[in-house]
């Protein structure tokens, strides 16, 4: 079992999500995971640093530590050969340390470029199209490709690793998972499906599976709900929500309603280790074997000193319920 920890860009600015990374290879986790956004999911969160450059600052000034994206769309805001020439670099500059996480992508995030986003089935499509671009330019020479959606004219990837980043590609249900299995060589994502893992798994997936879990430390459970109501309350509203509203603004209005109960139903709150193993039990019961420890609450060196004397060690005993 490996222990991720959520950097999480859009409530903290760029030099304390490095400042937070270091921490965390200090307190002893595996890996860091954080999202690719242009856009916080609500205001009062305040930030959304370039992903990219952060990443690069922190492989820089870390030695051992996973460096995993959770997760990037490669097939609107970018362009799928942006995507393997970043990756292919940061793979070589973290001595083989990062993890590519992909995605179909959120509305949130990916119309800011003018080119609007699609439903489903078309955003599916790009994303395969976007994957087997990557893919192609991983194998080295000048590529060109010729999809319904995306086109690679006459392109090369220069600096490819010795060894190919994992590709983690996220899934919410079946189709997805297709994806997932034949496009990716790991997974990701952020509910305790057991039909979407042994779905991927059905059709050849392999590889790590990352989670992300809930959770919000404070020295009190009431601190930890209020955190969340604040700032997290978005998370409790699904993908099929997370993926389509526009604005930050739009999440604002949508989770007004978002109450105390909401909160205690989805994430482990509060001091007591006790209260955070069942919620990582779902993941760990469902196939996960990455779990990403995602911190809603308001004090993360608290949280980050919880994990290095107790929660890490715990989460990596836990196994699937017989």
């Amino acid at each position: 079992m490996q222990i991720g920890y959520k950097l999480a860009t859009e409530a903290f600015g760029p030099k304390e999500i490095i400042r937070q990374a270091v921490a965390a290879e200090e307190a002893g986790y595996d890996f860091v995971e954080m999202s690719d956004h242009f856009h916080p999911w609500l205001d009062v969160q305040g930030h959304s640093g370039f992903t990219w450059s952060l990443l690069a600052a922190i492989a820089a000034k870390t030695e051992r530590i996973g460096l995993v994206t959770g997760v990037t769309c490669p097939s609107v805001r970018y362009h799928p050969a942006i995507i393997a020439q970043a990756a292919a670099t940061l793979a070589i500059v973290s001595d083989g340390r990062f993890t590519l996480g992909v995605g179909a992508g959120e509305r949130l995030n990916e119309h800011v470029v003018g080119r609007g986003f699609p439903g489903v089935a078309e955003r599916h499509e790009r994303f395969r199209e976007a994957l087997e671009i990557i893919h192609l330019l991983w194998q080295g020479g000048y590529r060109s490709y010729e999809g319904k959606h995306l086109r690679l004219e006459d392109a090369r990837v220069f600096d490819l690793p010795e060894q190919l980043p994992v590709v983690a590609v996220a899934a919410s249900g079946k189709a997805s998972a297709r994806i997932a299995a034949e496009l990716g060589s790991g997974l990701f994502a952020t509910e305790p499906k057991t039909a979407m893992v042994q779905a991927w798994k059905g059709f050849g997936g392999s590889g790590p599976a990352y989670a992300e879990v809930p959770m919000a430390w404070a020295p009190d459970e009431g601190s930890a709900v209020e955190a969340v109501l604040e700032k997290s309350r978005w998370a409790v509203t699904g993908w099929k929500v997370m993926s389509e509203l526009p604005n930050p603004a739009n999440f604002d209005a949508a989770t007004r309603t978002v109450g105390e109960e909401h909160v205690r139903a989805q994430f482990a709150v509060g001091p007591d280790l006790a209260a955070y193993l069942p919620v990582a039990q779902q993941y760990v019961d469902a196939g996960f074997d990455h779990l990403v420890t995602q911190n809603a609450g308001p004090d993360p060196d608290g949280f980050l000193d919880f994990a290095a004397t107790r929660l890490i060690a715990a989460l990596r005993e836990l196994t699937p319920s017989a």
